[in-house]
């Protein structure tokens, strides 16, 4: 039998559409894609990429702590970005915030994200 929960923490923004911000099924988390906006304005986070990429592990965090897990929990991760020039900059902020071993990973070149972002995160975890 699955055992299916829909995860919601105040702490990342709201879902803006017709989705939630991750389902758990058993002991499998998938998580929507998170953009830098500040969960308490729901506006896009002030500064450079390294402030949006920040902002994006922030919200993915928390949404993980949610479901009983952290971002070392996580086992496959996409990166939606933009602009593909700033991949050593995610690799940098990447390597702050895991630990080897890594997840498995995909960084994907895209024309355009919700809200004007320039970066966008999802996964999938397991507790």
């Amino acid at each position: 039998m699955t055992n299916k929960a829909i995860i919601h923490t105040d702490n990342a923004p709201a879902a803006i559409g017709t989705y939630v911000q991750a389902v758990k099924v058993n002991n499998t988390v998938y998580l929507s894609g998170q953009i830098p906006l500040d969960p308490e304005t729901m506006t896009l986070v002030d500064g450079d990429i390294s402030a949006q990429i920040n902002q994006v592990f922030k919200n993915l965090l928390a949404v993980c702590e949610a479901s009983g897990g952290d971002l070392s929990n996580i086992v496959k991760l996409n990166i939606f970005l933009t602009d593909l020039s700033h991949f050593p900059v995610v690799n940098e902020i990447m390597g702050q915030h895991f630990q080897e071993p890594y997840p498995a990973r995909a960084a994907i070149g895209v024309s355009e994200l919700p809200k004007g972002s320039q970066v966008e995160m999802d996964g999938i975890l397991v507790i």
